[in-house]
């Protein structure tokens, strides 16, 4: 259902891009002035990338701006509210496990503290302009346009297909991870949401013996 409809919000809409029995990503257009409602995800953890703008990311305690091309993970069970401070607000918001009704509003402008997510009257039909991210992108790179920040979407073969990456890179895993092989069983050491600078995420590859035959990630110079 999702990939057929975009869903209008009171702050503006969002749309799902990518889903797996993993993650789901979502692409966020927030209007300037206008929040999301301070929200937790039990069970989710939550990645958020500003593609354009800037946005003021609130706890409960405390704020922290945020202007593109930039970067924030969010623990599950966290509550967190986002605003738009500027003009084309653009918003990635990757969440695991996939499942949008783990949601708790712990108050809202919009009256929305007792209710789930929006329901099917608040659906529009998406249109070409919309991203659609399939399993069997990224071989070869896909180059995707239309956002201030580019995004590039790009299978992981093996940790060589990282070398040349710039290290203010945003690294964004869809699917698979790197890992290496400990006690004679193989663990990942990122999987699938995982968000990072690719400064961050070349440490951790150096000490990577493998990537997953399945990787997929989307990269956000």
């Amino acid at each position: 259902m999702f990939r057929e409809n975009a869903v209008n919000k009171p702050w503006g809409y969002e749309y799902l891009a990518y889903e797996s029995e993993d993650v789901a990503l979502w692409v966020l257009h927030l209007n300037k002035g206008f929040s999301t409602s301070m929200h937790a995800h039990p069970q989710k953890t939550t990645g958020l990338v500003i593609l354009s703008g800037s946005i003021e990311l609130g706890f409960i305690a405390d704020s922290k701006v945020i202007t593109a091309p930039d970067k924030q993970m969010i623990r599950r069970g966290l509550f967190h509210q986002s605003r738009a401070i500027s003009d084309n607000v653009i918003l990635l918001e990757v969440e695991t496990p996939n499942d949008k009704g783990d949601l708790v509003r712990l108050f809202d402008d919009h009256g929305r503290e007792a209710l789930g997510y929006e329901s099917q009257k608040n659906y529009f039909a998406r249109d070409s302009s919309h991203l659609w991210i399939d399993s069997n992108a990224g071989s070869p790179p896909l180059d995707i346009y239309g956002f201030s920040s580019p995004i590039k979407i790009q299978k992981i073969n093996n940790l060589s297909d990282f070398n040349g990456f710039d290290n203010e890179s945003i690294i964004m895993f869809l699917s698979g991870g790197v890992g290496k092989v400990v006690g004679g069983r193989a663990h990942l050491a990122t999987v699938p949401g995982d968000i990072a600078k690719y400064e961050i995420l070349k440490v951790v590859i150096d000490s990577m013996e493998f990537a997953q035959e399945d990787t997929l990630i989307l990269k956000v110079n």
